[in-house]
């Protein structure tokens, strides 16, 4: 075994501590890849310039750059190329919180499982029959991983059932989304931070009505702020109590940072919701947000009801939500009365990773744990009582375990990186990336990622560094997690893999120079 450290010999109990330490998991020896790096594999001058002048040490960063171009791929997996292209690799086997960089992991087992046509859909159906106008019974609304069910498609869909005859619903409407299982994620999950409002903080299921927000407008002067929903739905009332901040203490732009407050919904003996705004707002300030202003069969209800009445029809019914999915092989039989289906995924990527969309991302990780089921089941090994989830977990080890990638150390929760736990190393990340860079559907993932400097969420990053419009990365941004991941041209036309990660408390304020630095190396070609 050949020790190399920085230009110094190793004393003989040093080196048979680290031997004892090599015998270890990959995983379990993230002091052994700080201290102990193969030559010609350290961090490069510019990273350490930055690591030094951002206050960071070496512990805090975890980078796996593998080359992609044919003279170079042999043995990338342990560090070495070949033809003068080495991989860099710095602690390379610690887990690290990859924040939205884990969406690549996602994205590239999504294709690999769905392929890039898969669509979400949605379909009313019923089992009552239609006499004089009158639906006699239910309509059931089933959810079938529908991103784009807003109130303008949720229109279309009803206008069909319009104009086959229907005038009334005579009984409820119900809403399947047993899809997924559990149907309803959210009920009794915790929220990730004080804002469970706003739209990264949606806990998605297999009905996605209108995103399971609402537009709430607010504006303010002098005098006051007003606040409005848009469009303003029946039985559904606004509480606006939000007050002034003085005069230029807070800017526009930190109007949901600076004293906002979470609203609050409430059902009154009338049986009208009451939607409290609660907080401050800045003086002459103009915004139109979608938020979680209710609990989403609440607003189910009002959307439907809104819709339904704009289109002449009339309802005598409630919302309710299904108790097994009406689509089941076990279940009463029903007809189908109108179907919309989603752009296919290949497309929904762009705006997956572009603008790094975690609700179209846990999406896309349970669709791949549906899939996984489905398989299982075809083999007869299905496991009754495994969450979608659970399955989606499975369905990325065993694609690691296809492609012979070590998952020691892998956490997955829901695929987007929007988690305290998720976990992943810097060579796994970098792997993946080379395998989805070998696969079928290669292009469709690489056009999904922001191109440095130019679109997406790095339009305003490296717009001076050799990255800009060579670099396609995913970023990735937690209070202490930073992260970039995805494909670097350099400037001799080479490509390569690269997975970069910075953990420490200020990371954000403090890692994402370090990131650019390694992306701008790269891409000048490793000078």
């Amino acid at each position: 075994m050949n020790v190399h450290s920085s230009g110094f010999i190793l004393r003989a109990s040093a080196v048979l501590a680290l031997l004892a330490v090599a015998a270890l998991p990959p995983f379990m020896q993230p002091a052994l890849a700080q201290t102990v790096t193969p030559a010609g594999h350290t961090l490069p001058e510019p990273v350490r310039q930055a690591l030094t002048k951002a206050g960071l040490s070496e512990s805090h960063l975890a980078v796996a750059v593998l080359p992609l171009h044919p003279a170079a791929r042999s043995g990338v997996a342990h560090g070495r190329g070949r033809a003068g292209a080495p991989a860099v690799l710095h602690q390379p086997d610690r887990p690290m919180q990859p924040a939205s960089a884990m969406k690549v992991l996602t994205s590239a087992v999504g294709l690999d499982r769905l392929g890039p046509n898969g669509r979400g859909y949605t379909e009313l159906r019923t089992a009552a029959p239609v006499v004089d106008g009158r639906l006699q019974g239910d309509l059931i609304l089933v959810g079938g991983a529908d991103l784009e069910l807003g109130l303008p498609q949720l229109w279309a869909l009803m206008l069909e059932l319009r104009e086959a005859g229907v005038r009334h619903i005579d009984g409820d409407i119900v809403l399947d989304r047993h899809l997924f299982s559990p149907a309803r994620m959210d009920l009794g999950l915790p929220p990730f931070d004080e804002s469970p409002e706003f739209p990264y903080n949606v806990i998605p299921d297999a009905l996605q009505l209108a995103g399971n927000l609402h537009v709430l407008e607010l504006q303010s002067d002098r005098q006051g702020v007003t606040a409005r929903l848009r469009p303003e739905l029946p039985g559904v009332r606004v509480d606006n109590r939000l007050t002034l901040h003085e005069p230029g203490a807070v800017s526009c732009r930190e109007w949901s940072t600076r004293g906002w407050l979470p609203p609050v919904a409430e059902v009154q003996p009338d049986g009208v919701v009451h939607v409290e705004l609660r907080g401050r707002f800045p003086v002459d300030c103009q915004h139109r947000q979608p938020l979680q202003l209710m609990e989403r069969n609440l607003q189910a209800h009002a959307q439907l009801r809104w819709v339904w009445q704009e289109l002449g029809g009339q309802w005598s019914g409630r919302v309710r939500e299904a108790v097994a999915s009406t689509v089941a092989p076990q279940a009463a039989p029903t007809r189908l009365l109108a179907r919309r289906e989603a752009r296919p995924w290949g497309e929904w990527l762009r705006t997956l990773n572009k603008t790094s969309d975690n609700v179209a991302t846990r999406i896309l990780f349970l669709l791949v744990g549906l899939e996984e089921e489905r398989r299982a089941a075809a083999r007869g090994a299905a496991v009754p009582g495994r969450t979608t989830r659970e399955w989606a977990d499975a369905s990325v080890r065993r694609w690691f375990a296809e492609r012979s990638i070590a998952s020691e150390g892998l956490v997955m929760d829901n695929g987007s990186g929007l988690s305290r736990s998720e976990r992943i190393t810097a060579r796994q990340l970098a792997l993946v990336l080379r395998e989805a860079h070998d696969h079928l559907y290669a292009p469709e993932l690489v056009m999904s990622l922001p191109i440095a400097g130019v679109d997406g969420s790095l339009r305003n990053r490296m717009t001076e560094s050799p990255a800009r419009a060579r670099a396609r990365l995913k970023p990735g941004t937690l209070r202490n997690a930073v992260a970039l991941a995805g494909y670097v041209e350099d400037a001799q036309g080479r490509r390569w893999a690269m997975a970069a990660m910075v953990n420490h408390e200020e990371a954000p304020q403090r890692g994402r120079p370090v990131l650019d630095a390694l992306a701008g190396w790269v891409a000048a070609g490793m000078p």
